[in-house]
């Protein structure tokens, strides 16, 4: 079974746009975190998941430009929207944030854990393996989160489900727009 290039590029442009939302959410709250004292700790842990996801959509910028495939029209709203999250989980301190990563990190698992056996299927087998390698960094990001107390933030059974919902939205959003 092959991919359509029409699949292809729904996939792409699903999977730029999240990591363009990534990367929006830890510069909000890095923007809260580096302006107070003693956040040394979390602030290297954000910098960090920060860099990997810099990482992933600087590759997805090289796919969509290779594949002449254009980005979501709606880079701006995840731009906006992510980094308003992450400055907002911030405020509600470091489990919130931490909470903020879980979430969305959970859902993003699943996201490109399904992509990867649609792709290998379809005998994609090089894409489906550089998503696989994000899929593991992205749940070791979901694990620090956790280790670090997630489900202590303020809140937390409500915030990961409106976070992970506001995810999930964005995904089916952002393969078509």
């Amino acid at each position: 079974m092959s991919l359509s290039r029409n699949r292809r590029e729904e996939m792409l442009r699903v999977d730029h746009a999240g990591e363009f939302g990534a990367v929006a959410i830890y510069r909000g709250q890095l923007a809260v975190f580096e302006r107070q004292h003693g956040k040394d700790r979390i602030v290297g842990q954000l910098k960090e998941m920060a860099a990997q996801e810099q990482g992933h959509l600087d590759a997805f910028d090289s796919l969509l430009h290779a594949g002449s495939v254009r980005p979501t029209a709606l880079s701006p709203v995840w731009n906006a929207a992510g980094f308003a999250l992450g400055v907002g989980t911030a405020l509600l301190g470091e489990k919130a944030a931490h909470a903020c990563t879980e979430a969305v990190e959970t859902v993003i698992e699943e996201h490109y854990g399904d992509q990867v056996t649609e792709l290998t299927g379809a005998g994609e087998t090089e894409l489906a393996a550089r998503l696989a390698k994000f899929q593991e960094e992205e749940v070791a990001h979901k694990d620090l989160a956790t280790s670090e107390g997630a489900a202590q933030a303020p809140a937390y059974p409500l915030l990961s489900a409106a976070i992970r919902a506001g995810c999930r939205l964005a995904i089916r959003i952002s393969e078509k727009v």
